[in-house]
């Protein structure tokens, strides 16, 4: 009798390549389903190609008085035969080489892409073809979700059935925001390069090209060198593709792409920048004019601008100083003046929100707040001698030492040995800590050298730092918009404000006792004023690359850097000099009668008003990461 074989049990994979077209019968018919439900929503394509003119932003000072007028120049479609040739070859190289040949998703690229991001444990790379991120950028919202994913799919699928492959890739090239508020390769081209999408060189088109991955955060006018290394990337996948001769490549990259000049200069070009990009980055593109209403003060503003120019112009072209900052903040963190750099029509490089440089001692109020609150008191005793931290060796900035000082005189001379003894007591970690829990968000070792201010900051955050020290310990929200209305009125966006206690008001007294005291018969005696009580802290980074006061009067708190933007050093220049001096001139602009500003009303959203975001629970959560992963953005 023959024997019979038993059946092999099937293996999971085996079930699981069974059921596959199962899985594609229930993915197409979920397809479907969504089609048809997304259908009566979807616009005529026909209307997808009229004139997409940029509208108007009245941006608004705090007194309700225009501030500017800004509206992208050239913001009307431009067919893809008039969009120069590198610069169509550019973008595709860069986000998505198979254009012409997937039909809207690539599954090929969605795989790559989840196994990069997979390896990296997070989103270091993005499988969104052109067709889906022009689905996005047309029917849904930013939101990152499974849904909001799937939505973009199918909308992909059905603008490929609906639209050539040309007419898509003039749709995207026209559409996509690529940074300080301009959509389409046209407006950014001549918000940039003051020339037309046609006449665009291969340097210039890799850089906008490359704003593509992150237009906000590499906007040449946020932060050129960014914006030119993420060129120099797109110039090497040309290369790679065989798109561009490795020569063309080489020379765009030894000559890369600059800003043109302005052809006016704006009152606070840098703030309208700096706030205007971040309302695109979060309300999106409108059909229809707005107006901002923002905190600048006009006369701070003039006075910070003025300052600086003055200064600059004077003793510091002799002591080799080319550049500078200034930030002023009142006790409700509104933005009252910011000045970027000592003129925007030379540079639209904003130092005060975009630069991280070292603060030297500076950063010292921090290190002694932490210091007061693990019981040390102004009189305690503090050695200033020689130390050695290892190799290394810490000085005072003028050589001298003084032995045995209260913690009071060696914050008020800013002391570096005795600040480095202090930091060894208190602890690196509490320092930290300090600094966090008082806004400073910059990467900051925990290290002893940490005592000194090397770890690198921005001037806003250093200045919005030292806020709760002028306020008696509050720490308010920055914020430099109070509104956005539309021009029927409609309210897009209202500041809520929101402040909480991160000093006992105690220990925040005596903190405004050293700093005022560092003003006083310190190193900040350049800032003095004769009607008023100035308190702040001076820095001065290694080598004299960097000088920086931080100080408040009243109800205005002020941050002034100096420096060269290639780090070459300055002529002895400290804190307590220029940057003092700088400061003492813009709160002299203020009458010691006059609160330095109208405290802003905190308006709470009302029901009609879009709802403020609220913390993501779990599902959310996992569902933003499985769309992260596979999706890209």
């Amino acid at each position: 009798m023959a024997s019979r074989t038993e059946p092999r049990p099937r293996t999971l994979f085996r079930r699981l390549i069974g059921a596959l077209p199962s899985l594609l019968v229930l993915l197409l018919l979920a397809w479907a389903a969504l089609f048809l439900l997304l259908a009566p929503e979807l616009p005529d394509t026909d209307a997808l190609f009229a004139d997409a003119e940029q509208r108007t932003v009245t941006v608004l000072a705090a007194d309700d008085t225009p501030l500017a007028e800004r509206a992208a120049e050239g913001a009307r479609f431009l067919p893809l035969d008039q969009v120069a040739p590198h610069l169509v070859k550019a973008v595709l190289a860069i986000e998505d080489h198979r254009f012409y040949e997937h039909v809207g998703i690539d599954p090929r690229g969605l795989l790559r892409a989840a196994w990069q991001n997979l390896r990296a444990g997070d989103v270091v790379a993005g499988g969104s073809t052109v067709t889906q991120q022009l689905a996005k950028n047309l029917f849904l919202t930013p939101e990152r979700s499974l849904r909001r994913k799937l939505q973009e799919l199918a909308l992909a699928l059905w603008l490929e059935a609906r639209l050539s492959k040309n007419e898509i890739l003039t749709l995207y090239l026209n559409r996509v925001y690529l940074g300080a508020g301009a959509y389409g390769v046209e407006a950014a081209a001549r918000r940039y390069f003051a020339k037309s999408a046609k006449e665009v060189t291969l340097a210039e088109a890799a850089m906008l090209a490359g704003l593509l991955k992150a237009p906000s955060a590499l906007a040449p006018t946020r932060d050129l060198e960014r914006a030119r290394a993420r060129a120099a990337v797109v110039l090497a996948r040309m290369v790679e593709l065989g798109w561009v001769p490795r020569e063309q490549a080489l020379a765009a990259r030894a000559r890369p792409a600059g800003l043109a000049p302005e052809t006016k200069t704006d009152l606070a070009g840098h703030f309208l920048d700096w706030v205007l990009d971040d309302l695109t980055e979060h309300l999106g593109k409108h059909g229809r004019d707005l107006v901002v209403r923002t905190t600048l003060d006009r006369r701070l503003q003039l006075a910070a601008e003025q300052a600086l120019r003055s200064v600059l112009a004077g003793v510091g072209a002799e002591r080799g100083v080319e550049e500078g900052a200034v930030v002023v903040l009142d006790t409700t963190g509104a933005v009252r003046a910011l000045v970027g750099g000592e003129s925007y029509r030379a540079s639209r490089l904003d130092r005060a929100t975009n630069a991280r440089r070292q603060p030297g001692s500076a950063f010292k109020p921090f290190l002694y707040l932490a210091a007061l609150e693990k019981g040390w008191t102004p009189e305690r005793p503090i050695e200033d001698q020689p130390i050695a931290v290892g190799d290394w060796r810490p000085e005072n900035i003028d050589g001298r030492y003084r032995g045995r000082v209260s913690l009071a005189d060696a914050f008020a001379l800013s002391l570096n040995t005795a600040a480095v003894r202090l930091i060894q007591n208190v602890g690196p970690d509490a320092v930290v800590a300090t600094a966090r829990r008082l806004g400073i968000a910059a990467p900051l070792p925990a290290v002893p050298s940490l005592a000194l201010g090397t770890a690198e900051v921005s001037l806003l955050d250093l200045t919005s730092a030292y806020l709760p020290f002028a306020s008696g310990g509050i720490r308010p929200t920055v914020h430099a918009v109070r509104d956005v209305k539309d021009d029927r009125g409609r309210i897009l966006y209202r500041f809520a404000s929101s402040s909480r206690r991160v000093i006992d008001p105690s220990t925040a007294a005596t903190m405004q006792q050293l700093l005022r005291a560092a003003v006083e018969r310190g190193t900040g005696r350049a800032a003095r004023l004769p009607d008023r009580l100035v308190m702040g802290k001076t820095g001065t980074s290694q080598g004299f690359r960097d000088a920086w006061f931080v100080g408040a009067a009243g109800d205005l708190v002020v941050g002034v850097w100096v420096g060269n933007d290639d780090g070459r050093p300055m002529q002895g220049v400290t804190g307590g000099s220029l940057p003092a001096q700088i400061a003492r001139e813009v709160l002299r602009a203020v009458p010691p009668t006059v609160p330095g500003g109208p405290a802003l009303a905190r308006v709470a959203p009302t029901p009609s008003e879009p709802p403020v975001p609220s913390q993501e629970n779990g599902l959310a959560l996992i569902l933003d990461w499985v769309s992260r992963t596979f999706g890209g953005r």
